[in-house]
């Protein structure tokens, strides 16, 4: 069955789409009951589309499956620990049981620690150490960038080191790292504001284009 050309279904979904873009922009407005709903109903696919992604991309195959497994595959016991662990940490839940989630999560934030440290300083820090310390370069326009790169990252450092009164140069030193602070979180807010705008440009594309055009004239 079609209609204008399209299948009933790809309507159905234009016009439901449609009507979940017009309702959360109502907020534009003001906060109102529909963008209540809208908002829910948001918050309650996304959620249940996640649980359903992690629980067949991670709690299957790392828990699950390995207890139960298929084609005559050995049982992996080894996996009854981290469950055992998972479960202390619903226990918070009970009062009286609630002291055994500490264990899970010493084991989780020191884990986590001892994996993610080393991997940042290696995909982060160092490589932040090497470019700033690099070679001034071959012309003067990278010779002046990696120069105010240099300055940036010296002053900033030097706000931040709390252990000398900033006062006199120090202060001086400090106010510079400020200015590069707020030009880095003015870009970073720049950034972010350009990309809820794509966000809304593509959402209005789909409202002239998809919606008005095809699904309502049948043109397009």
């Amino acid at each position: 069955m079609t209609y204008a050309g399209l299948p009933i279904g790809e309507i159905i979904g234009f016009w439901a789409s449609a009507a979940a873009t017009l309702v959360i922009l109502s907020f534009i407005y003001k906060d109102n009951p529909v963008y209540k709903l809208g908002e829910h109903l948001f918050l309650g696919t996304a959620l249940g589309y996640s649980w359903c992604i992690y629980y067949y991309n991670e709690i299957y195959p790392n828990a699950i499956g390995p207890l139960f497994p298929r084609h005559g595959e050995p049982r992996n016991w080894l996996v009854l620990i981290p469950i055992v662990l998972a479960i202390f940490i619903l226990l918070r839940m009970v009062p009286s049981l609630a002291h055994l989630s500490r264990i899970s999560f010493a084991v989780l934030i020191g884990g986590y620690a001892g994996l993610a440290i080393p991997a940042v300083i290696m995909a982060n820090f160092l490589p932040q150490i090497t470019a700033t310390m690099g070679a001034l370069g071959p012309d003067w326009a990278t010779a002046i960038n990696r120069l105010v790169l240099l300055i940036g990252v010296f002053t900033t450092l030097i706000f931040f080191f709390f252990s000398l009164e900033h006062r006199g140069v120090v202060g001086r030193i400090s106010r510079v790292g400020v200015l590069f602070i707020m030009v880095g979180f003015g870009a970073s807010f720049g950034y972010t504001v350009m990309a809820r705008v794509s966000l809304l440009i593509g959402r209005l594309q789909f409202l002239i284009q998809d919606w008005v055009m095809r699904a309502i004239l049948g043109r397009g």
